[in-house]
């Protein structure tokens, strides 16, 4: 195909010629690939064990992780970055990464989206050579210059407000002067013509993944970066007050502790969860805010009804600095709209596995597209619940919000949140049986660790283990952690919930959570892991080079007692005739 040239939208501009790694499933760089090396890691993916450094890595989109921006900050950063990205779909958070570096340190690569025709026909090509919007097939890798081109988004293209000049011109500093460009320059590639205020910020991209992420926070407290609206931060790689006693790392200790001090020297609060949501005050429907971290997005628009973008890591920060966002996707009305359709089977004797694994399923079909799931009116659905479908969800989807129609504030009716154009898929008890045999990937029922709380639990969610935990105690040799806020910990402790679990013989965690623990709080005699969590199921294996089971709650702590869980489908999932 080398005499076909493609052509596309240039969404940061420039030259790469490299060989073609091409996927048609969307790849979270968050936990799929390796920050330092850039080895895909992601178990569940086509590409697992194939290196992007240098390559010209053409994706559907991204998924998942709002962390992706964060890798391919530090792959830019230690030279290990693939030489162009090219997607199909609009890609936010790989672009910000790669827009953000390219500002503040000069390293950049091009990012391009072509179309369906386009991006099909690029996985028949080895080597191709970018020219701005243009993709050349090449019959051997070709020689050029790899540069890229930051474009300058003009004010005229936009409907600014005084606030905005006034940033645009220095008047708060140099830090919120860059950060105001960069919010412009996403406006642009978001398709947005204006800015809207914000009320708050969550901030992700807050735990140490390498050198780079600490020059990033650094860089903006030398230049004076202060937050303009009250801004909380996502759990990190440490506990803080526990680390040196559990043996962590001193280097990852202590760059964490500098990490994490750095934004609260920006202003941020020190809460530490990845579940803000539990935190008060909690946004209000119609809420213009500015939230990271995947689950605590998607929770926000759909579960709360307040509205924010999925925001990548670094641009959270650089939004809560000038308290200013691009008006669009879920900032809208016209952009909250469900695209699919899914209709559920009959459903009874529901099990909290069941959420979890449902939003991971339908994650995998609604890659790209708000999902309106249509089945369980008149099921007791708990906030609970909802916060692990909405991080299963978010775990396969690049979605930032999904409705439940009778469930979700929204979607009261179909027609309240259905598009003009729909598109439906029935989903069987079969396809949920063979998602949950997708992530039960354990080869044995041995159990060696139970791991909960990812995302950090909720008081309730505590109370159960509590309740579960009562009058037993782990069996030798298997541990049981979970993880959660301060916040929670502090109202846990005091109505008597984490003795209990003390007295079973669990331990309890704060200030990160499993998406970042590694050894030695899981040691490497570990095999086994169970964890009720759909994100961690998939996330883990590559994190911690574990087999896991997944499973309800129940039987977790069934198998910490007995150091062997039940393999059997949960009662409610048998299969269709």
């Amino acid at each position: 195909m080398t005499e076909m040239t493609l052509h596309g939208k240039a969404l940061i501009a420039g030259q790469a010629s490299g060989e073609v790694l091409h996927a048609d499933t969307g790849l979270s760089f968050m936990g799929g690939v390796d920050a330092a090396t850039g080895r895909v890691i992601d178990v569940h993916h086509p590409l697992c064990g194939q290196s992007v450094a240098g390559k010209i890595l053409a994706l559907p989109s991204g998924r998942g992780s709002c962390s992706g921006s964060l890798v391919i900050f530090e792959l830019l950063l230690n030279g290990h970055a693939p030489a162009a990205l090219v997607f199909r779909h609009k890609e936010t958070i790989l672009t910000l990464g790669v827009l953000i570096a390219a500002e503040l340190f000069q390293r950049g690569i091009p990012v391009l989206q072509l179309d369906e025709a386009g991006f099909a026909a690029l996985s028949k090509a080895r080597f191709v050579r970018i020219e701005g919007d243009r993709v050349q097939p090449t019959e051997t890798l070709a020689a050029g210059p790899h540069t890229f081109v930051l474009p300058k988004p003009d004010p005229a293209d936009f409907t600014l407000a005084d606030i905005d000049r006034r940033f645009l011109a220095g008047e708060f500093g140099e830090a919120a002067r860059i950060a105001a460009r960069i919010v412009l320059q996403t406006a642009r590639i978001e398709g947005a013509t204006e800015l809207v205020d914000v009320d708050m910020a969550h901030l992700d991209g807050v735990f140490y993944q390498g050198p780079a992420g600490l020059q990033f926070a650094r860089k903006l407290c030398d230049m004076g970066a202060k937050v303009r609206v009250p801004t909380t931060m996502n759990a990190i790689c440490v506990d803080r007050r526990q680390w040196r006693a559990q043996g962590v790392a001193k280097g990852l200790g202590e760059a964490s502790d500098a990490l994490a001090d750095a934004y609260v020297e920006m202003g941020a609060k020190p809460t530490y969860t990845c579940a803000p949501y539990l935190l008060d005050p909690a946004p209000k429907a119609g809420q213009m805010i500015a939230w990271g971290e995947s689950n605590a997005v998607v929770f926000a628009n759909s579960v709360l009804g307040a509205r924010t973008l999925k925001y990548p890591d670094y641009l959270d920060i650089l939004v809560a600095l000038t308290g200013r966002a691009p008006a669009a996707d879920c900032y809208l009305d016209a952009s909250r709209r469900a695209t699919i359709r899914l209709d559920l089977p009959p459903l009874t004797d529901l099990d909290d596995l069941f959420f979890p694994l449902l939003g991971y399923h339908v994650g995998k079909i609604a890659t790209n597209e708000i999902p309106l799931i249509c089945g369980l009116e008149g099921q007791k659905v708990s906030h609970d619940d909802l916060k692990a479908f909405g991080a299963a969800f978010a775990t396969t989807s690049a979605a930032a919000m999904f409705h439940i129609l009778g469930i979700t504030p929204e979607a009261s009716t179909a027609g309240a949140v259905l598009a003009d154009e729909v598109r439906g898929v029935t989903v069987t008890l079969q396809d949920l049986a063979e998602t949950w045999e997708e992530l039960n990937i354990a080869r044995t029922p041995d159990v060696d660790m139970v791991s909960l709380g990812n995302p950090h639990f909720s008081l309730t969610e505590i109370a159960a283990l509590a309740r579960l935990c009562d009058g037993k105690r782990k069996a030798d040799g298997v541990r049981l952690i979970v993880t959660c806020g301060r916040d929670v910990h502090a109202q846990a402790k005091a109505e008597g919930l984490i003795d209990r679990i003390k007295a079973f013989g669990g331990e309890v965690l704060n200030d990160t959570c499993w998406c970042f623990i590694a050894a030695p709080v899981v040691p490497q005699s570990v095999r086994n892991i169970a964890t009720n969590s759909g994100k961690y199921a998939h996330y883990g294996p590559p994190a911690v080079g574990k087999d896991f089971h997944f499973a309800s709650l129940e039987r977790c702590v069934d198998a910490a007692v007995t150091s062997r869980i039940d393999t059997t489908l949960p009662a409610w999932c048998h299969r269709d005739a």
